[in-house]
């Protein structure tokens, strides 16, 4: 197949669930493939990507290479911006965001009417595998372990899809975008 004919030709004025734009969070902790599943969401459904990382500050990133896991006050900035870039896109958007906490979740469904969340659940063991597979990215392994700690599990809330992880990644996205555009059973 080529990349066009795996491409969706969904517009983004697309609205299948409630008459409301996609916009969806893939979510997850560090190394479950939110950044290659939310980029390939977004190319299926032609929507706009906002890669959460982008949005984080000076600060968090220098907390984070040095092996300082960040705090609830550290993110408030982070999800405030998340949610404005969630606000600045009313006709839809793919974001990436760990969105770990069900208060962080609650914030981004605050800023975009009908947030939706594509949960990437791994286990620790696979996502610190991963983690200490990217050279020269800013999240180093020894902080899987807090990303575990802080994860609460979304999968009970409203709006959720949970998906295993470790399926091929154009599986994951394909059932992401159907569940998206109301096409999956």
């Amino acid at each position: 197949m080529t990349a066009a004919s795996q491409t969706r030709s969904l517009p983004a004025s697309v609205t299948p669930h409630g008459g409301l734009p996609v916009r969806v969070v893939v979510m997850g902790v560090a190394g479950c493939g939110k950044s290659a599943v939310g980029r390939l969401v977004a190319q299926q459904l032609s929507l706009p990507l906002v890669e959460g990382d982008d949005f984080h500050p000076p600060g968090n990133i220098a907390k984070m290479q040095q092996g300082i896991a960040l705090t609830d006050e550290d993110r408030e900035g982070w999800l405030r911006q998340l949610g404005a870039e969630l606000a600045r896109h009313p006709e839809g958007v793919v974001l990436t965001c760990s969105a770990l906490k069900a208060g962080y979740r609650d914030r981004l469904r605050a800023a975009a009417s009908g947030l939706r969340f594509v949960h990437l659940a791994i286990s620790q063991a696979e996502s610190l595998r991963r983690v200490s597979m990217r050279p020269g990215h800013f999240y180093p392994p020894s902080l899987v372990a807090s990303q575990f700690e802080a994860l609460q599990d979304p999968s009970a809330e409203p709006g959720v899809l949970t998906l295993a992880g470790d399926a091929p990644l154009e599986s994951l996205a394909r059932s992401a975008a159907d569940w998206l555009s109301g096409t999956s059973s």
